[in-house]
């Protein structure tokens, strides 16, 4: 039911106005976003998939992170997902962008491995999961091998992750990543981006979204788990500067609605 309203420079007030209006209308659940990649929604379910493709490469599976995060609350799971919406529209955009990557980046390469060998997700019956009967998922033992190329390329000894630091992980990674949306004028509230993610990307309505779920993890404890991942991807897990600040006064996102 998500329809974000993307506002741009010169967008008079009048035709935001109207959006919202037509989205009434439609019984859409409308959401004023600025003009940033990927907007509100997908700019958040990105960090999502990064820190999923992290645990991935790391030692997790994508069964392993599918079932935590459906044991969190979300119909799916981060890889069925893709499976499902198919795996060469992430790899048209990641090819997009190659040329500007920093080098110095943490970079997951085990999807456009899928895509080169084929593997495009239930339509083609194989990607992250092989589909036999064409609908059903099962770990598919040469998917798990690549992924095993791909951490002895690059000198990874694979650990264990409990459901809990998955979940943990992936939606930390939402917050800061709102966080960041939040400071940059993208999203006018912390309330905007729960409203996307609940409408738009099936995250649990009773966690209430990422930033309210921020909230009860609680923000110093959010700030601290950033700091312990960091060193493995500055870029990505370095805690958006607006959390010392919340730290520091004593504020929540809730008191930013």
């Amino acid at each position: 039911r998500l329809l974000e309203i993307v506002v741009g420079r010169e967008t008079a007030p009048e035709v935001v106005a109207t959006g919202l209006a037509l989205a009434r209308r439609m019984g859409k659940v409308a959401v004023r976003s600025g003009v940033c990649d990927g907007f509100i929604g997908n700019r958040i379910f990105t960090a999502y998939r990064t820190a999923a493709e992290f645990l991935l490469e790391d030692g997790a599976t994508p069964a392993g992170i599918d079932a935590a995060m459906r044991g969190f609350g979300f119909p799916l799971g981060p890889f069925q997902v893709w499976d499902m919406a198919g795996l060469e529209i992430a790899w048209a955009r990641r090819k997009r962008l190659a040329a500007t990557r920093d080098p110095a980046h943490r970079y997951v390469a085990v999807a456009d491995r899928l895509c080169e060998a084929g593997h495009f997700g239930q339509k083609t019956g194989r990607g992250w999961y092989a589909y036999p009967d064409g609908r059903t998922a099962t770990e598919d033992p040469q998917v798990l091998a690549l992924i095993a190329e791909e951490r002895a390329r690059k000198g990874i000894t694979p650990r264990g992750f409990t459901a809990d630091q998955i979940v943990a992980r992936c939606v930390a990674a939402m917050a800061n990543e709102g966080a960041r949306i939040l400071a940059e004028g993208i999203a006018q509230r912390p309330s905007d981006i729960d409203v996307a993610l609940l409408f738009g990307y099936g995250f649990p309505r009773w966690e209430g979204g990422p930033m309210q779920w921020a909230d009860q993890f609680g923000i110093l404890a959010l700030r601290n788990l950033l700091r312990e991942l960091a060193p493995g991807a500055p870029e990505f897990w370095t805690p958006a500067p607006m959390l010392d600040e919340m730290i520091k006064n004593g504020t929540r996102f809730a008191s930013l609605n």
